[in-house]
């Protein structure tokens, strides 16, 4: 989302009209539930695959917990970002919580002694084997609330990462093939801004203007650039090749009119909605974008990894935490474990979704089946690169508002790189 699954998501319009909803239903198997309520906060659409996996997990949550009742309450994911730590230090934190990861969200609360240590349970319940090791980089963190090694104190059901939405009707209607290499790309850009077509989807108020650029860095760095970057195995140089590249190369995008000046105020949904309706024949984003493009798209549609790039943003997806002051651990530890079984995996696949404990041969949809192979494709060659905004807490509003000073021209690729630089170094940990 983003991330940014991360994701400043684009999912509160989908979401009006369904703040609150409350379902009496299931226990535990172990006794009688009667009295007891899990309280369940998560962000996702209820179109999106996770949305659609995780009501059939409270539906058999219910079937296996007689007398418990399940209070569920929609928040949106900037809602959740900013408020966390309130309400993880007040008396009304949920059970169980959807939480972006990596080191300035979960790794921060982590660090502040806000969220319950799951390694117990991830071990005695098998979670530690059913997750793969470049998934689980961000369930654990250390003492100082960096990932990838320590304690989990998250756990995803399903993986994330982003790739080229493009549409198929659009292309063959200017008679422009799939982009296969990185100049393809930008001659397909050439040829729609040729017809007045902006052909970028774009939201400079929230993601995905810096996932764009960063993307660019990415498609110049290699494993020990990100490294450096986000787990400070190094210190990072914002003025170095991939960097300056990204940069130089977004803000001469503007100029072209690849992405357009007017997209500074929009939100990632606004982006989303543009792709939709046919008005953007790109996107670049995420796969959290997948099963609400299935539902809601009216065109022929299709994607492809970001070309000439082994690396491009991507994780697990965001994290289901416990808070240290949660009432029914109990409960949403099984909750939890719902998610991760075959039936809900399966189904979190068929609906477009990357799930992390599916059997393949039960995922048929031929959509879903490609995105689930380019995300084996990434695996293969450790191509997961994390997302811009995590080595820091306060990261993500830097790069929103100093991207938007690239959309708008006010500052120059190398006064935007200086900017990032400075906030970096100053609130980076020391190592």
């Amino acid at each position: 989302m983003s991330t940014a699954r991360r994701r400043r998501t684009a999912v509160m319009a989908a979401m009006l009209g369904g703040a609150l909803l409350l379902t009496s239903c299931g226990g535990s198997d172990s006794g009688s539930g009667d009295g007891r309520t899990l309280r369940l906060w998560h962000y996702e659409a209820p179109n999106s695959a996770m949305g659609q996996a995780w009501n059939a997990a409270v539906k058999e949550f219910e079937a296996t917990h007689p007398g418990v009742k399940v209070e569920f309450e929609a928040k949106g994911f900037e809602q959740i970002q900013k408020t966390a730590q309130m309400v993880l230090n007040s008396s009304d934190a949920p059970d169980l919580m959807e939480y972006n990861k990596g080191n300035a969200t979960a790794g921060l609360l982590s660090k502040q002694g806000l969220l319950t240590d799951l390694t117990p349970e991830a071990t005695k319940r098998g979670w530690d084997k059913k997750i793969g090791k470049g998934v689980r980089t961000t369930s654990v963190y250390d003492t100082e609330g960096v990932m990838g090694s320590g304690k989990w104190f998250g756990v995803p059901n399903y993986a994330e990462y982003t790739m080229v939405f493009y549409n198929k009707d659009l292309f063959a209607k200017y008679k422009i093939p799939e982009p296969k290499t990185f100049d393809e790309l930008t001659a397909a850009m050439d040829r729609f801004v040729a017809e007045d077509i902006t052909p970028l989807a774009n939201a400079g108020a929230e993601y995905p203007a810096h996932q764009y650029l960063y993307q660019l860095a990415l498609s110049k760095a290699d494993r020990a650039w990100v490294d450096a970057y986000e787990l400070y195995k190094g210190k990072p140089d914002f003025h170095d090749a991939a960097w300056t590249y990204a940069a130089e190369t977004f803000a001469d995008w503007v100029k072209k009119g690849y992405l357009s000046e007017n997209s500074t105020s929009a939100k990632a949904e606004d982006a989303g909605v543009s792709f939709l309706q046919g008005k953007s024949p790109i996107l670049f984003s995420g796969s959290w974008w997948y099963g609400r493009f299935q539902d809601e798209a009216t065109f022929d549609w299709g994607t492809f990894l970001w070309p000439d790039s082994n690396l491009t943003l991507g994780s697990g997806g965001n994290l289901w935490v416990v808070p240290k002051g949660a009432e029914n651990k109990d409960l949403a530890y099984d909750f939890i474990d719902i998610t991760l079984s075959k039936k809900i995996q399966n189904l979190l696949g068929n609906k477009g979704g990357v799930p992390v404990a599916a059997d393949a041969s039960a995922v048929t949809d031929p959509r879903s089946k490609t995105l689930i192979d380019h995300f084996n494709t990434l695996s293969r060659r450790d191509g997961l690169a994390f997302y811009p905004d995590w080595p820091i807490a306060g990261f993500y509003d830097v790069l929103v508002s100093e991207t938007q000073k690239l959309l708008t021209g006010s500052e120059k690729p190398d006064g935007y790189l200086d900017a990032l630089q400075e906030a970096y170094d100053k609130n980076a940990p020391k190592r």
